[in-house]
């Protein structure tokens, strides 16, 4: 092999290489080479080892076999014979173009894949009419075959990187709840021991607003833990898909007034500006609407406090869009894709009380009404979810 052939083939095999896409990868390899290498269609079937079958993962026309008929095409018997063997497999026709056609004339051959050392599929080229391959034609064609299977076993680690990287991502996120639900669920649990156990105390009389705020105090404390409880055992049916709905035809204007009315009411220092045109009902579950608005307000009232609250409310073609937006720091756009996962919490939030189980239930109860939420946020600016529903009944 002369210096030009190898400056030729490090050339393509650097330009494949750069290729993140693994089939764009395979189209530079395959249509770089066929000047040296004449095909009609190439095919690549990958095992199947749960059905002992195999599937065409790859395959490309750029000759006379655009047209031709699929078993003809894409050689699938031979790519049987290629994987039961283990072994190349050449398939060269006895026909007489003269009589029958070039179309009627295929020569293939395959090459087994070995992916991890493990025989995994096989690549199949096809060759209408033309000559038979050559010994050189057969090993610029291995050499192909060793490419492909390189790329394919790349794009199974790539899949798994990030498969695994999700995984890892999701053990930290647990391992993190598990951290925070302990102490959330230790703080109510102190506060009603500590209460209780002074107001059962022998040797001191309390006089009786100070029972009643000890009263109140455990009242609060046990509604706080009731919350948690609810929190992780509605997480794990909507996980499971096993939480149920009751729609029904549900103006969501009157929810949000409802809900800013009660706000108003437990929180008197917040300025809500509510902006909602004339709205269509909505089929929906009230009460996990109503669920996940307060959330939202909530959620808003705890990372953004003092910060006046908008809900803007709009009819837009067929869907609803509400907007909640708080004027508070903001969330790190590094963050945002992160912020509907299961048990995530920002960083740097840990001192504000929290599970990282809230948004995430919100997501769940908005996609079991077919619609989407999303969050927007700019740093020193504020905060805003979206919500989208279907306003058809």
């Amino acid at each position: 092999m002369d210096t030009s052939t190898l400056t030729f083939l490090h050339k393509i095999f650097q330009e494949v290489q750069q290729k993140q896409d693994w089939k764009t990868a395979l189209d530079t390899l395959f249509v770089s080479l066929r000047g040296s290498f004449i095909f009609d269609n190439v095919a690549i079937y990958l095992a199947e080892s749960k059905t002992k079958t195999s599937e065409v993962v790859y395959a490309r026309a750029v000759g006379r076999g655009k047209t031709a008929e699929a078993d003809a095409v894409w050689g699938e018997a031979l790519s049987h014979e290629v994987l039961e063997k283990g072994e190349m497999v050449l398939m060269e026709s006895k026909v007489d173009l003269r009589q029958m056609g070039r179309m009627t004339s295929a020569n293939l051959v395959g090459f087994p894949l070995f992916i991890g050392s493990k025989l995994s599929g096989a690549l199949v080229f096809v060759r209408f009419g033309g000559p038979t391959y050559s010994e050189l034609h057969i090993q610029i064609a291995a050499l192909q075959a060793f490419w492909a299977a390189a790329l394919i076993e790349r794009r199974d680690l790539q899949e798994a990187r990030v498969e695994l990287d999700s995984v890892q991502r999701q053990m930290r996120l647990q391992d993190d709840f598990v951290s925070t639900i302990s102490h959330e669920l230790r703080t109510p649990l102190g506060f009603i021991k500590g209460y209780s156990t002074s107001l059962l105390r022998q040797d001191t009389v309390w006089d009786e607003a100070t029972q009643r705020e000890f009263l109140n105090i455990i009242d609060e404390e046990a509604d706080r833990l009731a919350r948690l409880i609810e929190d992780m055992l509605e997480s794990a049916r909507l996980q499971s898909n096993t939480l149920q709905f009751k729609f029904s035809a549900v103006r969501i204007d009157a929810l949000l007034r409802d809900l800013t009315v009660r706000m108003n009411t437990l929180h008197p220092e917040i300025n809500i500006l509510l902006d909602i045109q004339p709205l269509p009902p909505v089929r929906g579950d009230a009460m996990r609407l109503s669920q996940v608005f307060d959330n939202l307000f909530t959620n808003a009232i705890k990372y953004a406090p003092g910060s006046d609250i908008s809900i803007n409310v709009r009819s837009i073609g067929d869907r609803i869009r509400i907007a909640i937006t708080d004027k508070g720091e903001g969330i790190p756009e590094a963050y945002l894709p992160f912020i509907f996962e299961r048990f995530y919490r920002v960083p740097g939030e840990r001192t504000v009380p929290g599970t990282g189980l809230g948004l995430y239930i919100c997501k769940q109860i908005i996609m079991a009404h077919h619609g989407n939420i999303w969050v927007e946020s700019v740093m020193g600016t504020g905060t805003t979810f979206i919500i989208e529903l279907s306003n058809s009944l």
